[in-house]
Formats: C-alpha cells, sequence, structure tokens
C-alpha cells in the first residue's frame, strides 16, 4: 500500500505544479516503483508505457483524428452546416437548431468535443451574432451542442474504453447513437423554448425545391462519410480502426478531386496537426497503463475493491457514486486521462457487481463530455471563447440551461441500464 500513496501522492503533486498529465502519470508510476518496495525493476515501466499502446483499436484514435481535420480543411463541415441551416432555418431560432444539427452531423465525422466546436462556430457563430442572436447564449448552446462529438459515433472516449475493458465498439456506437440523438432533441427543444422567450430572430429565407435538392447533392460527398464508417462497423466488413482508415482516404478524395479546396501541399500541414494531436492522446494511454499497473501491482486496487463490496451498494447506488467522482474528476483533468486513469481501477468493481460494459461505458463516456463543458479545465468553453472572443466566465454562466438538459439525460443513463442497453437486447 506505500507503493500506492506514493503513487497518487506524487501525481497529485505533479499536477499542483503544472507538470502535463501524461508526463505526471509517468512520474508518479515510476516512483512507485523506485521507491515503493514492489520488488520489480524500473524497466517494468518502459515496457508497460510500450505495451499500452500495442492494440490495433488504439490505432483508430490518431485516424479519426486525421479524418476530423481533413474534413475540417476540405469543405465537408460547411457543406454539413448549410445543409443543416437549410432543413431548420427558416423558424424562430432556426440558426441555433441549424447549429445543434450541424454539431449532431460533425460528431459522426469528427468524435472529438473542441473539434466540433471550433469548426461549427468558425463558420456559424458570426453570422448569428450578426442577425441578432445573443452572443453569449449563442457561445453557450456551442459549448454543449459541441458535446454530442464524443457521443455520436465515431468517438474517440468510446474506442479508448472499448480497449480498456474489452467492450464491442459496434454495440458502444449503437447505443451512443441514440444516446446522442436523444440529447441532440432535448437542446433542440431548449433552443425553440429560449427563441421564444428571447425573441431570437427568424429568417425568412425560403428555399425552392430545386435550391434544397442542389444544396442536398452538394453535401452528399460529406454525408457519406459517417455513411462509410458507421455502415462498415455495424455491417461487420470493417473494424472501427478499418473504418477510421477508409474515412480518411474518403475525406481525402472528396476534399481534393469532388470540393477541390483541398491540394496536395495543404496535405503536409494537415498531417503535422492530426500526428501532434493523436500524439498527446496516445502519450496519456500509454503513460496510464503503466500507471494502472502499479496501482494493480501494489494491491490497492484488489484493497479498492474489497472496500466498495464490503459497503454492499447496489448497482444503481454505485452508478451515481461513479458518476459523481467522474464529474469531479472532470473539472479538472481532461476527458482521455480520466478515462485510461480510472477505467482499469473501476471497472472490476463494476463487473463483480454485475454492471453492464455498455451501461457502465455510458456512464464514463458521457460524464467525461460533460467535464468539457465544466470549469476550469473546459476545452469547450476554451474552444468557444476562441471563436467568439467572450470571456470564459460569461459563456459558462449562458450554457447553463443547455447544461441542465444535458446532464438530465446524462443522469438517465446512470439510472437506468434499459436506457442505455435496450437496443442490444
Amino acid at each position: 500500500m506505500n507503493a500506492a500513496v506514493i503513487l497518487f501522492g506524487v501525481f497529485v503533486v505533479c499536477l499542483i505544479i503544472g507538470v502535463p498529465v501524461s508526463v505526471s502519470l509517468g512520474t508518479a508510476s515510476l516512483s512507485a516503483v523506485l521507491l515503493g518496495d514492489l520488488g520489480a525493476s524500473s524497466t517494468v515501466i518502459a515496457q508497460r508505457i510500450f505495451g499500452g499502446l500495442q492494440s490495433t483499436s488504439i490505432m483508430a484514435i490518431a485516424f479519426f483524428v486525421l479524418a476530423g481535420n481533413l474534413m475540417t480543411k476540405g469543405g465537408i463541415s460547411r457543406r454539413i452546416v448549410k445543409f443543416a441551416n437549410c432543413l431548420v432555418g427558416n423558424v424562430r431560432g432556426g440558426m441555433g437548431l441549424a447549429l445543434v444539427l450541424a454539431c449532431a452531423f460533425f460528431a459522426a465525422l469528427s468524435g472529438s468535443a473542441p473539434a466540433t466546436v471550433i469548426a461549427i462556430g468558425t463558420m456559424l457563430y458570426g453570422d448569428m451574432v450578426d442577425l441578432g442572436y445573443p452572443g453569449d447564449r449563442t457561445a453557450g448552446l456551442l459549448v454543449v451542442s459541441g458535446g454530442l462529438g464524443p457521443i455520436i459515433p465515431p468517438s474517440i472516449i468510446m474506442v479508448i474504453y472499448c480497449t480498456l475493458t474489452g467492450a464491442s465498439v459496434s454495440n458502444m456506437f449503437s447505443q451512443g447513437m441514440m444516446i446522442g440523438v436523444t440529447i441532440m432533441v432535448v437542446l433542440m427543444a431548449e433552443v425553440l423554448f429560449f427563441a421564444k422567450k428571447e425573441n431570437w430572430p427568424k429568417q425568412n429565407i425560403h428555399y425552392t425545391g430545386k435550391e434544397i435538392l442542389k444544396i442536398f447533392l452538394d453535401a452528399v460527398p460529406a454525408l457519406m462519410t459517417p455513411v462509410i464508417i458507421l455502415g462498415g462497423i455495424y455491417s461487420g466488413l470493417l473494424t472501427a480502426t478499418e473504418s477510421a482508415a477508409v474515412a480518411v482516404v474518403w475525406a481525402t478524395i472528396a476534399g481534393l478531386f469532388i470540393y477541390k479546396e483541398l491540394t496536395f501541399k495543404d496535405l503536409i500541414p494537415i498531417l503535422k496537426d492530426s500526428a501532434k494531436s493523436a500524439a498527446m492522446i496516445l502519450f496519456i494511454i500509454a503513460a496510464s497503463t503503466a500507471f494502472s499497473w502499479v496501482f494493480t501491482f501494489s494491491g490497492a486496487s484488489q484493497a479498492l475493491v474489497d472496500a466498495v463490496v464490503a459497503m454492499h451498494l447496489n448497482k444503481t447506488l454505485f452508478c451515481l457514486v461513479v458518476a459523481i467522482i467522474l464529474l469531479i474528476f472532470g473539472t479538472f483533468m481532461e476527458g482521455t486521462a480520466i478515462a485510461v486513469l480510472l477505467v482499469p481501477v473501476l471497472w472490476p468493481i463494476a463487473q463483480s457487481m454485475g454492471i453492464d460494459v455498455i451501461h457502465f461505458g455510458m456512464i464514463v463516456c458521457i460524464s467525461n463530455v460533460v467535464g468539457t463543458m465544466t470549469p476550469p479545465v473546459a476545452v469547450n468553453i476554451f474552444s468557444a471563447s476562441t471563436v467568439s472572443g467572450l470571456k470564459m466566465g460569461d459563456i459558462a454562466k449562458a450554457e447553463i440551461p443547455f447544461l441542465i438538459g444535458y446532464v438530465a439525460v446524462f443522469f438517465l443513463c446512470v439510472f437506468s441500464e434499459t436506457f442505455c442497453t435496450f437496443l442490444l437486447h
């Protein structure tokens, strides 16, 4: 247990003094081995770090990051926004509805919350404010709608969870789609409420049938991307990693030859940016693998399992406690780091209590998304602040009504296993 104390003590100290999460995880793991009397060589940390990346599922993360960047730079996301605005833009608050719908469409392309916020916000926020939409409320809606990114498949956080637990990626994606659509409907209902209450503007642009058809046909190559990704996975023809690789190929073809908004010269900086983003995520996963091994090898993991089991919590109460823990962690840690740090610790307990792996996965994934919207570490708010120029505090205040709707669906997932798994039975 001394090793466990050293492990968490060093980790917390590193976080407090501003050491990056990935380096904090590695430093804490090495310190526990060297000082914790585990009887293991320090070389085991290097072995565990490299071993943590020996999974084909993890390759999907790099491909999804690259595909998202190609789609943003290649004109795919802009056409999705135009198509969404064509569908719902003519009612009061219609641009708000279009923002939510566009985030849902882009979520099926990128799998990333901040990427969704930046991509959709860059294209819609300025126009909405110019039309008379309240800037802070629009930014708040953008923050919460961007949270559809990791829920509607494909989802980077879901791939990580499945890698850690052995859960089926296709099952996670199926349930994520249903829950994501539920959140989308709730947000759109809130948009209609505030549009009426605060007298949001209404566009008077009416599209003819011919214009709608033209916009749709122009968006077909963009809309084909989620069809390729999800169709390949659900049909069983492709794994998540293979679908992500095919999505990269398709996004490249669409950007270069169909929309012609990408050039071969553009590919180099896109590859560099994608490599940096993916490397950050993969480094956290690798370091957390070593951290989890030390936690288990020290006996602390089993002691924690025994302590929780001895409390005789029922499944519902345990899920609620886990949800609260994850929400608290989400206020100061990045979602990927939380998942790779806590899932190996919490999942054995959940498994021993008979909790469904998909139900538990939805709690983990959605709670991590909520963390992207809650200060101080709120990447969605930071991204929206970058797009809008507003202060993070103003955005955080304006997002509260939409966040309440999002969290309401989250707690429905916490308390109802049926809601999280009914498509699988």
